[in-house]
């Protein structure tokens, strides 16, 4: 199984919009779109603050695979295995509910008028705006896909496993740069990661029986007590020291070696990485800057397939009204 998708899906996907995206896409349709995904982010923020974190990163893991088309949302069904119990999905991304919730609300305002694939450009920056980071105008007016596909997104998203070699390789063959790679993986600058992710590192770093060297010693200490080898890899820890603030923590967390993945840690200790995890440790605004420009960037991506506005982010409409 291949890590990257093939070149002919590299051609489909490209940084020229399959369609028209601009700023204020709804101004005359929806015109309270965006006020509605905010405030409905705000109240699940206050429900559970680690849920803005994990639909922060549905832009990336729905992006990646065939573009920025919902794809991501879609459960199985008899005929179709999804992406959500995919390698890099299952039992790692969670609050589906919270976009439900979103859609909710902007069907009854607008119905059948914002797409999901938008939903999950708003609600991306709107997490990152309510966890204290930076805000920016979104470009808007995707259309949601038809289908999904598992194997789409085994064959692309990275493990945490991945090293810095692997990852700018990944990112280059989406049109983001260096600087984009370290800028977006700043991402973790809020939420938690399970041990699952780093037992390897704990434990049998590449296969030395040995824990990773690149682990700060008083660092390493606090992740063997939060996981113990044979103990419940599900328990979850912080990416960074302020989990719940979108800052410039994690770059400083990298540069002090207190990474929680590897593929965060590798930033770091990967010459042509490693001063942009330094700028950004220096200059926060430096980051949200970068930041920001990755995001929108990646928001690019499409596949030009074409597709329908879902009423219900789950299933495609024919499947909608068969419920």
């Amino acid at each position: 199984m291949s890590l990257y998708p093939s070149v002919l899906f590299v051609l489909l996907v490209t940084m020229a919009a399959a369609e028209t995206l601009r700023p204020g896409f709804y101004a005359q349709t929806c015109p309270e779109a965006e006020a509605i995904v905010r405030y409905e982010m705000m109240k699940a923020m206050i429900r559970e603050p680690r849920s803005v974190a994990s639909v922060m990163r549905f832009q990336f893991h729905d992006c990646f695979v065939n573009g920025c088309d919902a794809s991501l949302l879609l459960d199985d069904t008899p005929n179709m295995l999804g992406e959500k119990l995919a390698l890099s999905n299952i039992n790692s991304l969670r609050s589906f509910e919270v976009v439900d919730e979103v859609k909710e609300a902007l069907e009854k305002a607008c119905p059948g008028v914002v797409s999901c694939a938008d939903v999950i450009i708003m609600a991306a920056r709107d997490a990152v705006a309510l966890a204290g980071g930076p805000d920016w105008v979104v470009r808007l007016g995707r259309k949601d896909c038809l289908t999904a596909s598992q194997e789409d997104s085994d064959n692309i998203m990275p493990s945490p496993r991945a090293n810095a070699t692997s990852l700018i390789d990944l990112f280059t063959k989406f049109n983001l740069s260096v600087k984009d790679l370290v800028a977006l993986s700043g991402s973790h600058s809020i939420g938690e990661a399970r041990c699952f992710s780093i037992m390897f590192r704990l434990y049998n770093q590449s296969g030395s029986g040995k824990p990773d060297p690149a682990i700060e010693p008083g660092f390493r200490e606090k992740l063997d007590k939060l996981c113990p080898l044979g103990g419940d890899e599900n328990v979850t820890g912080d990416l960074d020291a302020t989990p719940k603030l979108f800052d410039n923590q994690y770059f400083k967390d990298l540069v002090a070696g207190r990474g929680f993945l590897n593929s965060d840690q590798t930033l770091f200790t990967f010459p042509q990485t490693r001063e942009y995890v330094k700028l950004f440790s220096k200059d926060e605004n430096e980051f949200f800057k970068a930041f920001v420009e990755g995001m929108l960037k990646m928001g690019e991506l499409q596949s030009g397939k074409g597709g329908e506005i879902r009423t219900n982010c789950r299933v495609v409409n024919s499947q909608a009204l068969d419920v």
